[in-house]
């Protein structure tokens, strides 16, 4: 099934959230596809700020690949930058597999640079830049 969710504007971001969580069902990896400027981080604040997480603790861990953050439940979320890995190894050096078979929701940005390492249940999710600058979110369940 293909899903599709449209962000025509960041006053939507937190609806588009909301839709994307309840969308995404059980999945616990989330792998975000685009390009630089389209949103990743953006779009993961939103959906840590859905899940009760303090808006100001989640950043881009560009440098540190990782940051852990707690859900309103308590529960640890991970969120991914692999942006600056550039061989897998990198990614196993930190405990990749560690991190995603806890059963923790991970979101993952740039995981074209681990790609080999993903397992096989990820969502694979597509952001695109419209021309109006909107974004489309898409994926296949």
């Amino acid at each position: 099934m293909n899903h599709v969710i449209t962000i025509a504007s960041l006053e939507e971001l937190d609806c588009a959230a909301k839709k994307f969580l309840e969308a995404i069902g059980d999945n616990r990896l989330v792998a975000f596809y685009a390009p630089m400027g389209a949103g990743k981080t953006t779009f993961t604040t939103a959906v840590c700020k859905q899940l009760g997480v303090q808006e100001d603790a989640v950043s881009s861990p560009t440098f540190a690949i990782v940051n852990e953050y707690r859900t309103g439940n308590g529960e640890p979320l991970f969120h991914f930058d692999f942006y600056r890995i550039e061989r897998p190894e990198e990614a196993l050096d930190i405990g990749l597999y560690d991190y995603l078979d806890s059963g923790a929701l991970c979101l993952m940005e740039w995981p074209e640079n681990i790609e080999d390492l993903l397992p096989e249940e990820t969502l694979k999710v597509q952001i695109r830049v419209n021309p109006d600058q909107s974004r489309t979110l898409s994926w296949d369940a």
